[in-house]
């Protein structure tokens, strides 16, 4: 091969690699330019600077040694004093470049082989770039494709201007695929990588089942249902949520269709993974129920705080609540964002009435009533003694069989308990090291105090170190079960707001931040909530 290689087949060779690899035929010049240049260097010195270019019309070559105009020459192979560099350009200025015609040359073997494994680079990036470029936009969409091989259980996908990867954990259990199968998947993630496949695909990501029910519902397609969420156990069991936004159109019965087949056509594609569709509901408490279907449900409690649920089922459904391995009720969780307890009616009959005797017990021991009379107080939906203190004392006076006399003797016996567990809580505060200037600090109280000192917290500083997780709780995902990790301050009822409130009112306190800083981070979230959504 050399540079005065027949120009007409140096452009049909670019012209076919392009085609072959859907890039630009500049693209494919350019690159073999530069395998050109790495050549002529290894001829005439890797420290010269050589130019090749193409044309792209004519194919025709040219080859020149770039000269830096410089006033002294350090680098003779890159450099030529401002005087010579006159002798051909008469107007030459300190920092041109003098170019300088090079003959026409033949590569060696090792240059020619040098050459080729530049342009492979460059045409390997440069395709790789025009897939990233058509592909990152499509993310969210299903493809299809053919199998072109499988490694290690990983399938590799060609989708026809592009090399996609299906990951193993993104397989449906026990299905298999082999060369030439037809595919289809979802896309969920694009990623620029030095080498391999760039486009990733699931056939287990929830969006996968939503995208094919849109493909199968026109309504689902043209906006009139809508998918509020979906819950999968890949290959198993899978629930989704719709809701119409036509008041005469049903939106479970659209998603599944005459005698089933819309549904059964997305149930063909999972490898029979059985479906229930859910309608969807704003009122947390009937959407729950409904997720858990097949399920009855007789009862459910709500704590909107903590995003739980208690539901209290008959005895004989309980196993169909739950599902085999927990599978419908993890599910039913999944779909509805909340955290949900079964009970059977036994077990929560059984959980009132310890709860009740406790509550007895309670105001037994701390004003030293009779047990009818604390059982009397519990009936009546008390559920502390604080509450008893500082109630309207004609609650207490309105329970038959009391009058006011009783109610103001029930209310002192309250407070004197309040004021000796204060003395109490104080007096191991104290105890513990923990600074008075804590209770500076609004909503905190001694008997937190006391949780705080056990922590090894004793100043305003040590407690403006915390984390609201750490004084709240947080959730944790083990074992494919949500679990609740407690905080400190968990058994006092303080909300995430608060515990956030009285950790900057600490940081304040102990100068970490300021007043203007408090000020500037409320307008930018000011700004945030009214800037208008993407898309």
């Amino acid at each position: 091969m050399t540079v005065s290689a027949n120009r007409l087949e140096l452009l049909q060779i670019a012209d076919a690699v392009a085609r072959e690899k859907a890039i630009d035929k500049e693209i494919v010049l350019a690159a073999m330019a530069d395998a050109i240049q790495k050549a002529a260097r290894s001829r005439y010195g890797q420290e010269t600077n050589i130019r090749a270019d193409i044309n792209p019309k004519t194919g025709e070559m040219k080859l020149q040694r770039l000269m830096e105009v410089v006033e002294e020459v350090e680098e003779p192979a890159r450099q030529i004093s401002v005087a010579l560099a006159r002798n051909r350009n008469p107007d030459a200025q300190v920092g041109d470049f003098i170019a300088e015609q090079l003959p026409p040359m033949d590569f060696g073997r090792i240059a020619a082989q040098s050459a080729k494994q530049v342009i492979v680079q460059k045409v390997r990036e440069a395709e790789r770039d025009r897939q990233y470029e058509e592909y990152k936009d499509r993310i969210g969409e299903i493809v299809n494709g053919t199998v072109k091989r499988v490694e290690y259980g990983n399938v590799i996908v060609d989708l026809g201007r592009g090399e996609a990867i299906i990951r193993r954990d993104e397989l449906i259990p026990r299905e298999t695929f082999k060369y030439g199968d037809r595919v289809r998947a979802y896309v969920y993630d694009v990623r620029r990588e030095q080498r391999g496949p760039q486009i990733f695909l699931s056939r287990t990501h929830p969006q996968f089942m939503a995208k094919l029910f849109a493909m199968e519902v026109p309504e689902i397609y043209d906006g009139i249902i809508e998918i509020k969420s979906v819950a999968r156990d890949p290959g198993s069991r899978a629930k989704i949520a719709v809701i119409s936004h036509d008041s005469s159109i049903d939106p479970v019965g659209a998603c599944v269709g005459m005698r089933g087949s819309r549904v059964q056509a997305v149930v063909g594609e999972l490898q029979g993974e059985k479906i229930d569709i859910i309608p969807w509901n704003e009122n947390a408490a009937s959407f729950i129920v409904n997720a858990l279907q097949p399920a009855e449900v007789s009862k459910v409690v709500l704590d909107e705080d903590a995003e739980r649920i208690e539901v209290v089922v008959p005895d004989d459904q309980l196993s169909l609540a739950i599902g085999r391995r927990g599978q419908n009720v993890r599910l039913a969780s999944q779909l509805t964002g909340w955290d949900i307890d079964i009970l059977t009616e036994e077990e929560e009959s059984n959980r009132r009435q310890k709860e009740f005797t406790e509550r007895s017990t309670l105001f037994m021991e701390a004003l030293n009533v009779d047990e009818m009379v604390g059982q009397v107080l519990a009936s009546e939906g008390f559920t502390s003694v604080e509450e008893l203190a500082y109630v309207d004392a004609d609650e207490i006076a309105s329970i038959d069989g009391f009058d006011e006399e009783t109610a103001a003797e029930i209310q002192a016996r309250a407070r004197e308990h309040l004021e000796r567990l204060e003395a109490e809580h104080d007096a191991r505060r104290k105890e513990l090291g923990v600074s008075d200037e804590l209770r500076e600090i609004p909503g905190i109280t001694t008997a937190m105090m006391v949780a705080l000192g056990e922590d090894g917290v004793k100043t305003v500083e040590d407690f403006a170190g915390y984390a609201v997780d750490e004084l709240v709780g947080w959730k944790e995902r083990k074992d494919g079960e949500t679990k609740f990790m407690p905080g400190v301050l968990s058994d006092y009822d303080v909300s995430r707001a608060e515990a956030e409130q009285m950790v900057m009112a600490a940081r304040l306190k102990a100068g970490w931040v300021t007043e203007e800083d408090l000020a500037g981070e409320d307008e930018e979230a000011v700004e945030e909530a009214g800037e208008p959504a993407e898309g």
